[in-house]
């Protein structure tokens, strides 16, 4: 047998891993250095506070508080629209944003829970008026066995929705769950047979012509040009879907978000609430209420 001398060569590792370890080095500058960058936001006294630009109305509360009482507090206000409300979140949590006000706590939550946002709601402005249109009758009682009615598709304002015809003993709802959250699958006795349907707040106005009623906020059917005389029932908004002022959770010790905060905490702004003959906010958002 003839034996022939060879080696057996290892292939050498090290490259590799000296590779890796200089990915997870430059991942983790990158990650600190952004970390870093988002913390080091400093806001100055002009604040960009966001609103929603098809609600004019909040727009209009931004404006007065710029105007009659931010400047008590040293800082100016600048009112940003952005239509997304998931992305003007997000700005708000980056600090691109001081804050936002288009938004009630239970629809914050969501947004929080679906994201990951860190984001505080920090006090009531106001509260969204309410109501029940419709294109065919009258007044609530008119509406008749069997009626077609629209109510929101997002869980936050549907359970308003249906937490309203509760409080006024349209329908009841299961007991075991908490009013608030209500979905059309808790709903335990409908005397009436209504039908209701879903359909994002955005549209309801158009669809108003064929349903026999839409529930939702005021501001939606202004902005759809729907008259305010095809409202058959404006009930009082509760407290708890308020509008808050939601800001970035590191930033609330800045100090110039501590006087953002004063300032739209300010007592002129709710009399002003009460007072208001400007059409895009009266009867559209609401002093807060004690409840």
């Amino acid at each position: 047998m003839t034996h022939h001398d060879f080696e057996i060569r290892q292939k050498k590792k090290w490259p590799w891993a000296v590779a890796a370890l200089v990915l997870v080095v430059i991942a983790g500058i990158a990650w600190f250095t952004f970390v870093h960058q988002s913390r080091a936001v400093t806001f100055g006294s002009t604040l960009k506070v966001h609103f929603e630009p098809a609600m004019a109305g909040e727009a209009r509360l931004i404006e007065y508080v710029a105007q009659h009482i931010a400047p008590d507090y040293g800082i100016k206000l600048e009112a940003a629209g952005l239509q997304d409300p998931v992305q003007a979140d997000r700005a708000v949590a980056e600090g691109q944003y001081a804050a936002t006000v288009y938004q009630h706590q239970w629809w914050l939550k969501q947004v929080v829970e679906a994201n990951k946002f860190e984001l505080t709601a920090t006090q009531p402005l106001f509260q969204w008026a309410f109501g029940i249109y419709s294109d065919r009758y009258r007044s609530i009682s008119d509406l008749p066995p069997g009626a077609v009615i629209v109510v929101p598709n997002d869980g936050a304002n549907q359970g308003q929705a249906l937490w309203l015809l509760q409080r006024i003993g349209l329908l009841t709802l299961d007991p075991s769950i908490e009013p608030r959250t209500a979905r059309l699958r808790d709903i335990k006795d409908n005397p009436h047979q209504w039908v209701f349907k879903e359909l994002d707040l955005l549209t309801m106005p158009r669809a108003l012509n064929s349903v026999d009623a839409a529930i939702g906020y005021v501001s939606q059917f202004d902005a759809g040009k729907v008259p305010r005389d095809k409202g058959i029932l404006f009930p009082p908004a509760p407290r708890t879907f308020a509008s808050q002022l939601v800001i970035g959770t590191r930033w609330l010790s800045d100090d110039n978000i501590i006087r953002l905060k004063k300032a739209f905490a300010d007592p002129r702004l709710q009399q002003w609430l009460k007072q208001t003959q400007d059409p895009l906010v009266k009867g559209v958002l609401v002093p807060v209420s004690a409840e």
